[in-house]
This record gives structure tokens, sequence and C-alpha cells, in this order.
């Protein structure tokens, strides 16, 4: 999967028109630009510059940026903590926003909260992120001046608290990438684990509605939402390039959007392979899958009745004879 995704990146880069912001300045000579090409590389085939940095790349070197000169490796490690913090904030919202809306609409199914929770995850599901983003601004910093609109943190103060305020916009619009999702698979999970055998039985005993649904029933329906979150993680990592240009976040995101915007090779090819490496392999997902299923039951024995032996008829009686 890494080698796939850092070959079509590396190939389509360079292959595309044009070439780095540094090799495109027009205040520079003729000469100046071919000297800078040669140094750069780029005077060489693609396929031989590829397998050149993929070599490199096993190392652990992903080769240096061609805007700054900086080592990929250290570009990312920048911005990566930014991005993780993100990401995992807007990760636990949907975790624990999610998964009681699920049971709710589980317990409720076919009723007016069911469908009304339906409705508003579709919408959540169908709303991009850079506009519910503008519009988190707009409310919550603008008019309201509640949250601050941008950045990590202020520049008069860098305590917990105002990491935690700066936080909290970009994390609900990152959110709303994957919350409707995590809503979906706890519903039917729930509603499939609610129909077993042993939740009956647990019924049956006089346990309390809470204690059987608690206990019994969303311990197994978690399972496939756990494996359905896990293979959400690179969505979720996709959706910050938008999420970090909207709300000013320095991470790996905007990142990206700055090499694109450059043509810087090396670091575009490097932030696929982090993106890669980080989603999970279809090995993976196929077990996460198979995990998420409910345990097949028992097969059911028959008793094959046993045929009885023909009756021999009574040999006929002496009065029977006599007649």
């Amino acid at each position: 999967m890494v080698v796939f995704a850092s070959a079509l990146t590396f190939f389509f880069v360079n292959l595309a028109p044009g070439g780095p912001a540094s090799v495109m300045r027009f205040d520079v000579t003729a000469e100046q630009r071919e000297a800078l090409i040669k140094a750069m590389g780029l005077d060489r085939p693609v396929p031989q510059r590829y397998v050149e940095w993929f070599t490199a790349a096993i190392h652990g070197d992903l080769g240096s940026s061609l805007l700054t000169n900086e080592p990929v490796t250290t570009r990312i490690g920048d911005r990566l903590p930014n991005t993780l913090t993100l990401a995992g904030s807007a990760l636990l919202i949907s975790i624990f926003a999610g998964i009681p809306i699920g049971v709710v609409q589980a317990l409720r199914r076919g009723r007016l909260v069911d469908h009304l929770l339906s409705l508003f995850s579709a919408i959540g599901l169908a709303v991009p992120v850079f506009w519910l983003g503008i519009v988190l601004i707009l409310v919550f910093a603008v008019s309201l001046h509640i949250l601050p609109s941008a950045g990590v943190t202020s520049v008069a103060s860098d305590t917990f608290g105002d990491r935690l305020a700066h936080l909290v916009l970009p994390a609900v619009a990152l959110a709303t990438t994957i919350l409707p999702t995590v809503v979906r698979f706890t519903r039917s999970s729930t509603i499939e684990a609610l129909h077993e055998d042993y939740i009956r039985t647990a019924t049956s005993k006089g346990l309390a509605p809470w204690t059987v649904v608690t206990r019994h029933a969303l311990r197994n329906a978690l399972i496939p939402v756990v494996s359905a979150v896990g293979a959400l993680v690179p969505r979720l990592l996709g959706g910050t390039v938008v999420t970090e240009a909207v709300f000013g976040w320095p991470g790996m995101g905007r990142l990206a959007l700055e090499a694109a915007q450059g043509r810087d090779y090396p670091l575009v090819t490097g932030l696929t392979v982090v993106v890669a490496s980080s989603s999970p392999s279809p090995r993976s997902r196929s077990q996460g899958r198979s995990s998420g299923r409910s345990r097949p039951r028992p097969p059911i024995r028959r008793t094959v009745s046993r045929a009885s032996p023909p009756r021999i008829p009574s040999a006929p009686t002496s009065s029977a004879a006599t007649c």
C-alpha cells in the first residue's frame, strides 16, 4: 500500500506541467535556472529519480525540500504533533458523541427521535467541512466572541486553556467528517445485538433495561464500531487539509497544501507516505469485519426416530381355527 501510494504520487507530481516554485522564478537567468535544475536532480528521468528516492526512503531518508532545502522528515516532524492533536481530538468527539447517539437511535427505532437524529446525521455527512468551518468562525468568533478563529495559541498567552480554546472549533468541524458514520455503525450493530438470544435471556431473568443494554448489548455491538473507526482514520487525516487551511492550523494538512502549490516533490511524496502508512491494510480490514459479525449459532441436532420393527400378526386362536 505504501509503495503503491508513493509511486503513484511521485510519478503524477513529477509528470505534471511546471516545476518547483524556486525553478519557476522569473528573477533568475537561464544559466542560473539550469544550474538549479541540475542541483535538484530534475534533469534525470523520473523512474531513475524514484528508484533513488525509494532506496533512500527505506533507510529513513525522504529527501530534502526543494523550497527550503530542509530534510523532509524534519519539516513533517515539526507539523506532525499539531495534526495528531487535532485529529485525536476530533476522533474523541466522534466516539463520545456518536456512540450514545447511535444507541439512542437503536432503542427508539422507527420513532420520531430516530428519524430526527438520522436527518441530522445525513446533513452532517453532506455539509462540506470548509463551509461548516466558516459558519463556526462567523458565529462563535466574529458574532459571539467566545472562541478564537485561527491559530494554535494567542500572541499574548500560551497556556493550556488558550490552546484548548483554539482547538475547539477546528476539532468540531473535523469531527463531522466521521461522526455520521460512527452513528450509523453503532445504530445498526446495536439493533442487531438487541435481537440476539442472550439479550432475551438477560431480560427474562429480570435485569434492568439499562443493565441489559450497557453490559450485554453494547459490549458486543462495539466490536464492528471499533473496526470501522480504525478504517476511518485515513479519512480523518485527509480532512485535516481543508480544516487546517480554514482555521490557520499549522499542521501536516496545511504543509501539504503549501507543498502542492510550490511543487515541492519530495515533501508531497513524504506526506503521502506518512498518511498511507497510517491506513489499515486490506487484510486487517477483512479481519475486523469478520470479528464484528455475530458468532455463528451451533448447529441444531436433529434426532432421527428409528423405525419400529413390523408387527407380526399373531397366530389364530383355536376357536377361530375350528370355525
